[in-house]
């Protein structure tokens, strides 16, 4: 790639980011604006090309990355458990999830179903090796977070249990995505003092360890903002917009 630009690569949460926090509809409009811009990246060298590093499941973050026009760079889902590669149309789970990791999904998944499942709870699908869970009653479900970490703790699943703002994800203890992003470094040959990445919650605090310039929306979790290089004054893709612009040229 060429060195043109300040950075090669920006990584982006979805939730909160490119998209809401909430089920209102997507910008469409703002989407086909990054879009534009990784045009412009491929085309003229002069600013990163964007792709995505979500706890979304793989199909919807690939979805958002043909949307955005990403056909160059690996998107990662699923809190770090895939890359999917467009350009070798490549679907690649970190190869150290052991047999014995995903029983233990199995287990939690089961456990969560029968024990949970009658009060509301819902289990989101497409995930292969984490597990994310919803309620209606965000606080119902949020008051859930102590049980759930117990029962992790006695049956000695290797996950940990953390929310956002309406999830709670129980995700393997050795995957994040900081290792989705040391294993895109891997495959593409990017280095991470060229990487910039922007997130909106304290998971994305593993964005923040792994690039050299970090920044958020104007929505994102205040403890985020103290640790960004830049907050935006506008809230989820608009703020997007606004860190894209500044990292032209």
């Amino acid at each position: 790639m060429t060195h043109q630009r300040r950075y090669d690569a920006v990584v982006c949460d979805i939730d909160g980011c490119l998209g809401p926090e909430t089920a209102a509809p997507m910008d469409a409009g703002a989407l086909a604006k990054v879009a534009e811009y990784n045009r412009l990246a491929k085309e003229r060298g002069d600013r990163p090309i964007v792709t995505v590093c979500t706890g979304r499941p793989q199909p919807f973050a690939e979805c958002v990355c043909r949307v955005i026009g990403n056909d160059v760079l690996p998107g990662i889902s699923e809190m770090g458990v895939w890359l999917y590669d467009p350009r070798s149309h490549a679907y690649l789970r970190d190869p150290t999830i052991s047999a014995a990791d995903l029983g233990a999904v199995a287990e939690a998944t089961a456990w969560i179903e029968r024990e949970l499942g009658p009060s509301g709870v819902i289990i989101q699908p497409g995930k292969a090796a984490s597990i994310s869970i919803w309620h209606e009653d965000t606080a119902h479900l949020m008051g859930l977070l102590p049980r759930l970490r117990e029962v992790a703790a006695e049956r000695r699943w290797p996950m940990r249990v953390s929310n956002s703002v309406a999830w709670i994800n129980l995700d393997l203890a050795h995957v994040s995505k900081a290792t989705g992003i040391e294993r895109l470094l891997v495959r593409t040959g990017l280095k991470r003092e060229r990487l910039a990445g922007i997130g909106d919650t304290m998971g994305d605090l593993a964005i923040r360890e792994k690039v050299a310039f970090f920044a958020c929306p104007a929505n994102a979790d205040e403890r985020l903002k103290a640790r960004a290089d830049f907050v935006s004054g506008k809230i989820e893709i608009e703020g997007v917009l606004e860190i894209l612009e500044g990292l032209v040229g």
